[in-house]
C-alpha cells in the first residue's frame, strides 16, 4: 500500500521579514503559476502509473529529500502545459502574451532566436522540452516544434540560441548564470522549465499559511515517486492545491502539477516523459551556425534596443528614475492571500468609454477583457485569469495576486 502521512504544517521562524522579503514572498504564488507572468492546463494529464510499495516517509522528510537532491547530470523529455485562461484576441497581432515577432521589436530588427521572447512561449500552450545538464556550467534545453526546433544551450561563458524555423542564431559571450549586470547574454531568470525549478518555487512559499503532506507513491517517466501535496490554507487564494512527485532515489522533482482553487484542468502540468540521470554525452552541448544562418551577437542587440528606446523618448537621457519599480511595491497580507499594490505611471487608471482616449474598437475590446467593481475605492476593472486577478482602480492604483476578486476589492477598500 502507498504511504499516507497526515497533514503537517510547517513555519519559518525568526525575525519579522523585510520588505524586500515581503515582496519576493508576493512574487512566489504568481511565478508558480508560470510566471510569471501570463507565466499549463494538461490535455490530458502526463500519465502516471502504478502504485510502487516505498518506504514510508514524513512530509518534512521528503521536503528535506528535494532541498538535498544535488542531480547534476541528466537528460530527458518533459511536456509543460499552461491554461490560465486568458482571453483570444482573435485577429489582434500577437495574439495575448508574446509571439507576434516580439523579439524583432516590433520592427522586423533583432532576432527571431533571441531568448528573452522565445522562451516567454512556454508561458501558454503545451511544449515539449527536450533538456539535458551535466553541472552548473553545461544546459541545453530544446523546444520541439512540428517541424522545427528552439535550442538554448550554455557551455561555459558562452550561450548560443538557434531557432531552425527562421535559421537565426543568437550569440552570448562572457555570460554570467546569475547576478549578470554587463548586459551581455541576459537570459529571462525566473522562467521555470523544468518540474525541479517549479517545485523549487512552490516550496519557497512554504510557511503556516500553507498544510504539507505526503499523499501516495507514483510512477512517473518509469521511475518510483513520491506524492508531495502542497495546499494554501487561506480561502482568498485561487491557487488550490499543488502536486509534486518526487523520485525516491534522488529526490528530483519528476513533475510538478498546479490545480486552481476553481477546479477543472490544471493551469499548469510539467512532467518528464524520460528521464536518464547518466552524464550526457559532450557534444549534446556543442553549437556551430548553420551555413547561412543569421546571426546576432547579443552585445549588438542590445545596443540597437537602446537606441531604439533613446530614440522613441526623443533623444532624452534615460535615467533610472524613469522607471516605476519594485520600490514602489506594497504587499498586503502574507502568504498565499498576498497582495501587492502598486501606482501606474502619471497615477491614472485606464481609459474610460467616453474619455476619448482610444479608439472606440480598442476601448470595446479592453471593456470587453475586465469586471467593472467599485467601493470605497472609488471604481476601477478587474482582470481574471484562473489563477492570477488584477484590479486597476480609476486613479491608477494596481492590486494583484494569486486571489479572489473579491479580496482584491477588499484590499482596495481597506486602504482608503
Amino acid at each position: 500500500m502507498a504511504p499516507y502521512e497526515p497533514e503537517q504544517d510547517t513555519s519559518e521562524a525568526g525575525e519579522p521579514r523585510t520588505g524586500r522579503r515581503k515582496a519576493a514572498r508576493y512574487v512566489v504564488p504568481v511565478a508558480v503559476a508560470g510566471v510569471a507572468a501570463a507565466t499549463i492546463g494538461l490535455v490530458p494529464a502526463l500519465a502516471t502509473s502504478g502504485d510502487p510499495d516505498l518506504p514510508k516517509v514524513t512530509a518534512q522528510e521528503l521536503v528535506e529529500k528535494i532541498a538535498a537532491s544535488d542531480t547534476q547530470q541528466l537528460s530527458g523529455n518533459v511536456k509543460i502545459s499552461t491554461d490560465l485562461g486568458l482571453p483570444s484576441l482573435g485577429g489582434v497581432p500577437g495574439g495575448l502574451g508574446g509571439g507576434g515577432g516580439a523579439g524583432r521589436g516590433g520592427d522586423g530588427e533583432g532576432s527571431a532566436a533571441d531568448p528573452k521572447d522565445k522562451l516567454m512561449e512556454l508561458a501558454s500552450g503545451t511544449h515539449t522540452l527536450r533538456v539535458a545538464a551535466d553541472g552548473p556550467d553545461k544546459q541545453k534545453v530544446s523546444v520541439l516544434g512540428d517541424a522545427s526546433e528552439y535550442s538554448l544551450i550554455h557551455n561555459g561563458d558562452e550561450v548560443w540560441a538557434y531557432d531552425s524555423a527562421s535559421n537565426e542564431a543568437y550569440h552570448a559571450k562572457g555570460f554570467q548564470v546569475s547576478g549578470d549586470k554587463s548586459g551581455k547574454g541576459e537570459v529571462p531568470e525566473g522562467l521555470p522549465a523544468t518540474p525541479k525549478e517549479f517545485a523549487e518555487q512552490a516550496l519557497k512559499a512554504v510557511d503556516d499559511t500553507t498544510s504539507v503532506k505526503v499523499d501516495g507513491t507514483a510512477q512517473v517517466a518509469g521511475r518510483d515517486a513520491y506524492r508531495l501535496v502542497i495546499e494554501p490554507k487561506q480561502a482568498a487564494s485561487t491557487v488550490g492545491r499543488i502536486t509534486v512527485a518526487v523520485d525516491a532515489k534522488t529526490g528530483t522533482p519528476l513533475k510538478f502539477t498546479l490545480t486552481p482553487a476553481a477546479g477543472g484542468a490544471a493551469v499548469i502540468d510539467a512532467g518528464f516523459t524520460k528521464v536518464d540521470f547518466g552524464k550526457p554525452s559532450a557534444d549534446t552541448f556543442d553549437f556551430a551556425p548553420p551555413k547561412g544562418a543569421k546571426v546576432t551577437e547579443a552585445d549588438e542587440h542590445a545596443k540597437g534596443q537602446r537606441d531604439t528606446e533613446d530614440r522613441n523618448k526623443g533623444g532624452k537621457e534615460f535615467k533610472e528614475e524613469d522607471l516605476n519599480g519594485l520600490d514602489d511595491l506594497k504587499v498586503i497580507g502574507k502568504g498565499w492571500s498576498s497582495i501587492a499594490e502598486l501606482k501606474l505611471p502619471g497615477g491614472k487608471g485606464l481609459p474610460t468609454s467616453g474619455s476619448g482616449d482610444v479608439p472606440p474598437d480598442a476601448q470595446k475590446l479592453l471593456d470587453s477583457l475586465g469586471d467593472q467593481v467599485s467601493g470605497k475605492f472609488g471604481s476601477g476593472t478587474v482582470f481574471s485569469t484562473r489563477l492570477v486577478n488584477a484590479l486597476i482602480t480609476d486613479d491608477g492604483t494596481v492590486y494583484a495576486g494569486a486571489v479572489t476578486k473579491d479580496a482584491l476589492v477588499k484590499a482596495a477598500n481597506a486602504a482608503h
